[in-house]
């Protein structure tokens, strides 16, 4: 053993010596090789060269290092996901959903908070020209999400309760987007962009005012274990009724606002339509009989998680290239998947962990570093956050409550749905980001739509709460509570 030590230490060492040597040697050398941007240069200008290392001290190499586009990139991403993190729980303890704690992790991450107590600080991590890495990041993370909530749209399930499931969905959209158009005619001239019509602005308010966050709602009914009650099955079928409705609405507002004239529209909403045939018929009949040959031939896994994989981007691509955006290509692409649960477990327990635990805290991060509460400072914009609360709660929950109670439900159950269905959480957060980035919302309009999705969220908890207290305490005679007055 000392002996292999004894050569191994003397090889080591030779080499060493050499290459030592050899760079020794290599100082001397001068360098004739010239560019031919180099010789084009004005002599008099300086040439942009790699600072030397060697003659900074550890400290600034180190903020130099920092200061990279992929370890800055990093350092977002840990500090995202730890205050996340920590929200999240601290969400769960007050027996709310962790979504909850991470949209307020966001909004605490953007200027609101941190660009307001520690400025410096907050400009270092968030560098602007850095936000475009977070927002890439963010948008595959929508896609892979949608394609999960896809995959969790029971067809079944929306078949057997079809008949009070659509009247309860389409009037829970139809009563909050006639109050988001009438309530866009009065914002219109103070809050969208140059150049926005009224027609695109008007449109995304009102889909932005009849949303409704599936995801949230159906982990809300597991959690309270009404998941398998009369309750909860109608509710999870209104909410994916509504979220098909609102998102085949959505599609063509964005084919809309994107073609600018009519015929364009018309165009852009026809190439749409031909892109859903095309997805629930040839692509979903493909795939269907090409993943149980892969099942029956005992393929593995990842021969069927790639086609899966496939199936999702070209379904992506094919929305964004069209003009209604891949989220809603996602979306169709996790409808169309096998029904088999095998390959729904498969497929869901590869995707949804590293949907849910690391990219939907970057889109909330990246939500909330838009979203400036400090805009809302001047005059009466905290009032009109306030209307724009009122009218979504009135909209959402007054609709989803009269038509569950005209076809049948108790009033119990009828509120019940009502303040399910004005859960808006992560989808409104998606739709408003849409928004942005298309022009349609101005910054001050962003803040208070987003102040609007977490009000509605957090009302959801509190809501149910209030309504089972009220319902379950006895009913008492006028007799028996004159009786029950102290005399």
């Amino acid at each position: 053993m000392k002996k292999y030590m004894l050569t191994y230490s003397a090889v080591f060492v030779l080499f060493i010596g050499l290459m030592w040597w050899i760079i020794s040697k290599g100082k001397k050398l001068v360098p004739h090789y010239s560019s031919l941007a180099q010789t084009e240069t004005n002599v008099n200008t300086p040439i942009e060269r790699v600072p030397s290392i060697i003659s900074e001290t550890p400290l600034e190499v180190f903020y130099q290092h920092m200061q990279q586009p992929l370890s800055r990139l990093l350092l977002q991403v840990i500090v995202i996901l730890l205050v996340a993190r920590i929200f999240g729980t601290l969400a769960r303890r007050l027996r709310l959903q962790s979504v909850v704690g991470e949209m307020i992790a966001g909004i605490v991450l953007g200027p609101s908070l941190l660009g307001w107590v520690f400025p410096r600080f907050s400009a270092f991590l968030f560098f602007p020209d850095s936000l475009k890495s977070l927002q890439f990041l963010s948008q595959v993370g929508l896609v892979l999400f949608m394609f999960v909530i896809g995959m969790e749209l029971d067809i079944a399930q929306v078949r057997n309760k079809a008949k009070d499931a659509v009247v309860i969905s389409h009037a829970s959209i139809l009563f909050p987007y006639f109050l988001g158009t009438l309530l866009a005619y009065f914002l219109y001239e103070h809050f969208a962009y140059t150049g926005t019509s009224f027609l695109s602005f008007a449109l995304f308010m009102g889909i932005a005012m009849s949303i409704t966050a599936f995801p949230v709602l159906a982990r809300i009914l597991q959690e309270r274990k009404l998941t398998q009650t009369p309750l909860g099955i109608l509710t999870v079928t209104c909410a994916a009724a509504d979220d098909v409705t609102a998102w085949c609405i959505l599609a063509v507002v964005i084919a809309i606002v994107k073609a600018g004239g009519m015929l364009s529209a018309l165009l852009a909403i026809g190439l749409a339509v031909l892109f859903v045939v095309f997805m629930l018929y040839p692509l979903k009949n493909w795939w269907s009989k090409t993943s149980a040959y892969l099942v029956k031939r005992k393929a593995t896994s990842k021969t069927l998680i790639a086609g899966s994989f496939f199936v999702l981007l070209l379904s992506a691509w094919l929305a964004e290239v069209i003009g209604i955006h891949a989220l809603f290509g996602a979306f169709l692409a996790g409808v169309i998947m096998p029904q088999e649960a095998s390959i729904k477990k498969l497929l869901t327990d590869k995707v949804e962990d590293i949907s849910v635990l690391l990219f939907l805290p970057i889109f909330f991060a990246f939500t909330g570093l838009r979203t400036h509460i400090g805009l809302l400072t001047e005059g009466n914009y905290w009032w009109i956050c306030i209307l724009i609360i009122l009218v979504a709660v009135t909209g959402k929950f007054g609709g989803s409550t009269l038509a569950a109670r005209i076809v049948g439900q108790s009033w119990k159950d009828a509120l019940s749905v009502g303040v399910l269905m004005n859960t808006r959480g992560l989808m409104e957060l998606v739709v408003l980001n849409i928004g942005f980035d298309l022009g349609i919302l101005s910054p001050e309009i962003f803040a208070m739509m987003v102040i609007m999705a977490l009000s509605t969220t957090l009302m959801t908890g509190p809501g149910l709460e209030l309504i089972n207290y009220y319902f379950s305490r006895p009913i008492v005679s006028p007799k028996e509570f004159v009786n029950r007055v102290p005399k």
